[in-house]
């Protein structure tokens, strides 16, 4: 295999006005702050600059989830190590349409050590419908705690979210988030990757004081 050949599989859903990403959360506001046609007094003659406006709460799209998302003492999107988001090896698992609970016996035999652990569950066929939002699949906390004492340096899935939404303790955002390690929710086309043998980026602005914020997630895949 070729390491200098590789293709780039975006695992991230679009952000565009009006997109519920949450249910009882707004959609994005995206607008002109400066149109093209309002530039052009501004510029020479033929030449014209758009800036865009965007209003949004964090959770909005696919996005990462910091440790100050959980925890006021945790690191913030600011303090993430870029090890744990960008160029860290992946490893895709896929449910079973019965797996609603997610459990720790769904990486059997694995070695999750460092690893980006990606959860296909095929929830994303839902996304913009009302499906979405109900009865999806989520990790179970016995299923975070392996995680976190196999050392898994990321974990994303495809899914609502992966937590139980009925549990309001929300253990595996505090058994993730607590051992420091980030959360990419609302991920898609994780079937276009790999089982394993590519490289996982899910990069967020540096941002201070901020615990989510969506994210352009792909797999870099060799060959």
């Amino acid at each position: 295999m070729n390491e200098n050949k590789f293709s780039l599989v975006d695992v991230s859903h679009v952000v565009e006005e009006g997109m519920i990403t949450y249910k009882g959360l707004p959609a994005p506001l995206i607008c002109d702050f400066l149109s093209r046609e309002a530039s052009k007094k501004l510029y020479a003659a033929g030449t014209s600059f758009h800036i865009g406006k965007i209003e949004m709460v964090a959770n909005t799209g696919t996005y990462v989830d910091s440790p100050f998302h959980r925890f006021a003492e945790g690191k913030d999107l600011s303090e993430l190590e870029l090890t744990s988001l960008a160029g860290v090896e992946g490893l895709v698992f896929k449910t079973t349409e019965a797996q609603h609970v997610i459990g720790p016996e769904l990486f059997d035999g694995a070695d999750v050590k460092g690893k980006a652990v990606l959860i296909q569950t095929g929830w994303d066929q839902y996304w913009k419908t009302d499906q979405y939002f109900e009865g999806h699949p989520f990790l179970s906390a016995q299923c975070a705690a392996f995680l976190r004492s196999e050392g898994a340096a990321i974990v994303g899935i495809d899914s609502y979210n992966i937590d139980d939404i009925t549990d309001d303790a929300r253990p595996v955002h505090t058994t993730l988030l607590g051992a420091g390690i980030p959360i990419v929710e609302h991920m898609c086309n994780l079937s276009a990757l790999p089982r394993s043998g590519f490289t996982f980026y899910a990069v967020p602005v540096k941002i201070k004081g901020m615990g989510t914020f969506p994210v352009r997630a792909f797999g870099r895949v060799p060959g």
